[in-house]
């Protein structure tokens, strides 16, 4: 019998030895996707009140201290509270969706019913709006946990303020380099993207301003196609040109967001257009190889501004034919085609008529229209603290025009689709699917100290990205169905920049990291592509980035030691 059992441990003993040692996995909170979390959450490996309290604490870390990134305006006090509910949620019933107890970031022009949307202004300080915007609404209804609303440039619009400052916000700084600025006008969103503040975020674009950020913070963002998200309840700068959009460190997790908030709003006539278009889920086109067989065109015309940039672009080029893609180089855009574009825009009359509208929603003691928004700025009770922003405003007043005026009925019925028409051609003429070009011509730009009379980049309100910057915002409760040109600026939605192109169109591009400069600042590549082609490109931009893998995590803010989990 001991003979037995002696033989019986020695096999036992033997067998271990042979089996490989089962190893934890682990995820890193820098780089895991929702997928990933996802994962880790139904395993039980990790909580969502767990979840909050990492990001909570690199916030704690890095936002206020140390490198003061400065890119949050307001903490959710209930973020943990949530993430509870969520998690007894989560083991009574099962998830809500792939979103369900993730953290995310809301730019500050998004409404929300329990936190202040100020749109980055002082005059809006502590409005709280009567509801949700309508993505808003979608992405809580999924499950996701807002914690935080971030800085962004005032009313969307930075008017000559220093690159990533609002009266509301303050000065927001690029986790890359702490001299340059975010961009404009979502660069709170994109230094929170970057920097590792949340899972993903929410911007707006109506020249650059989703583009521009993404691309000097090294981060992934789409600007989608106009009307495949709703605008209402986002502040408004220039509806005929706004939309919102996702940005995060993955196009994974850009594509779950998106899929998520998809639908038609009654409340936003834009939307109908999208009707049969969407997808409620565009992770089905998150694959290894689309780029195989794919034609793209090299847009050379928005390259030549800084050698390092144009340098990652083409090692970004040899990537794509690599990947199996067609490359058909160079596309060139017509000389009048560019010529025509400068100043095509009205975003003074556009501002001037919807900020009213959405703020005619707001409670009793709030400024109802631009000239009281001007009146409360100017009042020393405020404590105003941009004259530069105060300066734009007042220009904006006194440039807007009727909607009845010619000029603006000529590019909103015809400059727009003039556009729409000459880069379908271009692109038909070579029969290709996307076009590349660099989102930013430039990579991230100094701060700088503002200007009380130059528009810097366009509404979006600097020209830290480039030909990226940009005005951009979206719409509000009951006013998407007004139209109009968009904003100013060289880089601005009126301007002739290559931001400027896809609002004009209204057609979809995402961005993706795809290296970086000598001195160590984030370059990407853009894919645009024809309305509601976001599938395609989702697809391309995947396959790009599992083949580089260029994201680099900010040298400013670094890894904790917590922001490593057992899996």
């Amino acid at each position: 019998m001991k003979r037995f059992l002696l033989a019986s441990l020695l096999l036992l003993l033997a067998l271990c030895l042979a089996s490989p040692p089962v190893r934890a996995t682990t995820l890193d909170l820098t780089s895991a996707t929702i997928a990933d979390l996802d994962k880790a959450l139904n395993s039980g490996a990790i909580t969502s009140e767990k979840l909050v309290e990492l990001y909570l604490a690199r916030i704690a870390a890095y936002d206020k201290q140390g490198p003061t990134i400065n890119a949050v305006i307001t903490l959710n006090p209930k973020a943990l509270d949530e993430a509870r509910a969520l998690d007894a949620e989560r083991k009574a019933t099962g998830p809500r969706s792939p979103i369900h107890g993730i953290p995310m970031v809301l730019k500050d022009n998004y409404n929300t019913f329990d936190l202040p949307t100020t749109g980055g202004s002082q005059v809006l300080k502590g409005s709280i709006p009567p509801a949700d915007a309508f993505v808003v609404k979608k992405l809580r209804d999924a499950g996701v946990i807002i914690l935080a609303k971030v800085n962004m440039s005032e009313f969307a619009s930075g008017g000559g303020a220093p690159n990533g400052f609002s009266s509301m916000g303050g000065q927001t700084k690029n986790p890359h380099d702490l001299t340059k600025g975010p961009a404009g006008s979502s660069g709170g969103t994109g230094a929170s993207m970057a920097a590792a503040f949340a899972q993903f975020g929410m911007g707006t674009d109506t020249g650059g301003s989703i583009r521009g950020p993404s691309s000097v913070n090294g981060i992934v963002g789409l600007k989608p196609t106009r009307g495949l998200l709703s605008r209402n309840g986002i502040i408004p700068l220039t509806l005929s040109l706004d939309t919102g959009g996702p940005m995060a460190r993955s196009v994974t997790d850009v594509a779950i967001a998106l899929g998520i908030m998809t639908g038609v709003d009654p409340a936003d006539d834009a939307t109908r257009t999208s009707a049969g278009k969407f997808y409620t889920d565009y992770t089905q086109f998150l694959k290894v190889g689309a780029l195989r067989g794919a034609r793209i065109g090299v847009a050379r015309d928005f390259f030549g501004q800084s050698p390092d940039t144009d340098k990652v672009m083409e090692e970004a080029i040899l990537k794509l034919k690599e990947l199996g893609a067609t490359v058909v180089d160079p596309i060139k855009f017509p000389a009048y085609f560019t010529d025509s574009r400068q100043g095509m825009s009205s975003f003074n009359t556009e501002f001037k008529a919807q900020i009213a509208v959405y703020l005619a929603t707001l409670k009793p003691g709030y400024p109802k229209s631009l000239e009281e928004i001007i009146a409360k700025a100017e009042d020393p009770a405020t404590g105003y603290t941009s004259p530069w922003k105060l300066a734009s405003m007042k220009r904006t007043l006194a440039a807007a025009q009727e909607f009845s005026d010619p000029t603006y009925q000529a590019i909103i019925n015809e400059g727009y689709a003039f556009v729409r028409a000459t880069v379908l051609a271009v692109m038909a003429k070579e029969n290709l699917d996307c076009l590349i070009y660099p989102t930013s011509a430039r990579p991230a730009s100094p701060i700088g100290t503002g200007s009380l009379t130059s528009e810097g980049g366009g509404a979006g309100g600097d020209a830290a990205a480039g030909a990226a910057a940009g005005p951009s915002t979206g719409g509000a409760p009951g006013m998407a169905k007004k139209g109009g040109p968009g904003g100013r600026g060289g880089a601005g939605g009126g301007g002739g920049g290559v931001a400027s192109v896809a609002n004009q169109t209204g057609f979809p591009d995402l961005i993706v990291p795809a290296g970086m400069t000598a001195d160590g600042l984030p370059v990407t590549i853009s894919f645009f592509g024809p309305a509601y082609s976001e599938a395609k490109l989702i697809g391309y931009g995947y396959d790009f980035e599992q083949a580089t893998k260029a994201r680099a995590l900010p040298k400013n803010t670094p890894k904790l030691p917590t922001d490593t989990l057992n899996n």
